[in-house]
């Protein structure tokens, strides 16, 4: 007799992985920026109106929204979309970003910006591994 009870393991559903995963990026993304807050000068070059070589206006506002707009918009398009059209979209997002995220460390010598690459680079991988190995019937 077994006295140990089995847990309970249901399978889920790619679109649910996916969806997940973007969620972890966009909420490690979003924190890596709160972070850099409090790294030293950062404030202070923001009330200058400069984000690295960037000048902070209107134009970039909206170019940074716009980026950070599409892994949003992927956690509901993983979930909504057809089968076929959510692997190809997932499948570019995820590789169109990788290089981004990298982008993001140029120059960059604080250690928490290049884990966060790391970890942001390991998701994007897992997305475009989920989205390859999309289930056939």
């Amino acid at each position: 007799m077994n006295t140990q009870m089995k847990l309970e393991d249901i399978k889920v559903h790619v679109k649910i992985k996916l969806a997940a995963l973007w969620v972890s990026f966009m909420l490690l993304y979003t924190y890596v920026d709160y972070f850099s807050l409090y790294m030293p000068n950062h404030l202070e070059d923001m009330i200058r109106g400069k984000v690295f070589v960037f000048d902070i206006t209107q134009s970039f506002i909206m170019i940074a929204l716009g980026l950070s707009a599409i892994p949003m918009l992927m956690v509901f398009l993983s979930v909504a979309l057809p089968a076929n059209i959510n692997r190809l979209l997932n499948l570019v997002v995820a590789i169109i970003h990788i290089p981004y995220m990298l982008f993001n460390l140029a120059g960059e010598v604080w250690i928490h910006m290049v884990f966060a690459a790391v970890v942001e680079v390991v998701l994007l991988c897992l997305i475009i591994w989920y989205a390859w190995k999309w289930p056939r019937i």
